[in-house]
């Protein structure tokens, strides 16, 4: 087995799993963290020891989790992002070195799910998807990396995918475009970024119990098509965000320091058959 002399990963075999664990004194960014996925994302590494920006469009629901978080004893600040608008993703990179004083973990999680059919799509609204959910993910990814760099820190940068990166059944088609996107962005950015330490790894979910989703759910139509496929998935369930912040977690932690340019599927099994 060879050691090499440029080896960027450390060998985590003798940390005790308390350690790998463990985000304290780590500082880390939720892109969309205001409410939904990104809100159980936030919790779940505030929780492992992290200094957490909540950064969310809606400044109200960012202010509201960080308010709650810093009441529990942790530490937070919220933000107000655009992630359509680079500049603002720059400041907020920004804000999380000088408030908090570095930037260790960036989790891409805003992301928009507009339905409409193929035939039907404008220019407007193919823009405004690829605005979010890709353009966001890569000047997030950017930011996050340039500080990393720039500090000589390694870190993690998640980027939150989908099933629709692997399948395109039942997802709007400019939807699957961009989830595809993010999945082959994290793959170069572990190739580019790795011999800085830094880590990519996408988070793919399946469809999961959001307010968007319950607000969809008023309509008795979407409702019964949710549970129909909830039923036939091999756990039987729709997800829930904290079956997704764990594995944002795991992706951030010590437990994944071996694993980068890859795709974690958390989807109850629905792309198993």
């Amino acid at each position: 087995m060879s050691t090499g002399t440029n080896v960027i990963a450390p060998d985590l075999s003798d940390r005790s799993l308390k350690e790998l664990v463990s985000l304290d004194g780590k500082v880390a960014v939720v892109t969309g963290g205001g409410r939904g996925l990104g809100a159980a994302i936030v919790r779940r590494l505030s929780q492992a020891g992290a200094a957490v920006v909540v950064a969310d469009l809606d400044a109200a629901s960012a202010e509201g989790l960080a308010a709650d978080l810093n009441g529990a004893g942790a530490r937070a600040i919220a933000a107000t992002v655009d992630v359509s608008d680079p500049a603002s993703i720059a400041a907020l990179a920004e804000t999380a070195v000088t408030e908090l004083g570095s930037l260790d973990v960036w989790v891409n999680n805003a992301g928009i799910y507009p339905v409409v059919d193929f035939l039907e799509t404008t220019p407007e609204q193919l823009d405004a998807m690829l605005a979010v959910n890709v353009r966001g993910t890569f000047f997030g990814a950017q930011a996050a990396a340039r500080a990393m760099v720039a500090a000589g820190r390694p870190g993690v940068i998640v980027n939150l995918g989908s099933t629709a990166s692997f399948d395109a059944a039942d997802n709007p088609a400019h939807y699957v475009a961009s989830k595809h996107a993010v999945v082959g962005l994290t793959k170069r950015l572990a190739i580019e970024l790795g011999p800085h330490g830094i880590r990519a790894l996408a988070v793919a979910p399946t469809l999961t119990r959001t307010p968007g989703t319950d607000l969809k759910r008023e309509d008795p139509a979407a409702a019964a098509g949710m549970d129909a496929y909830a039923s036939d998935l091999p756990l039987g369930r729709m997800g829930v965000p904290d079956d997704i912040a764990r594995a944002v977690l795991f992706a951030a932690t010590g437990l994944s320091e071996y694993l980068t340019g890859s795709a974690i599927v958390v989807d109850g099994g629905a792309l198993a058959g």
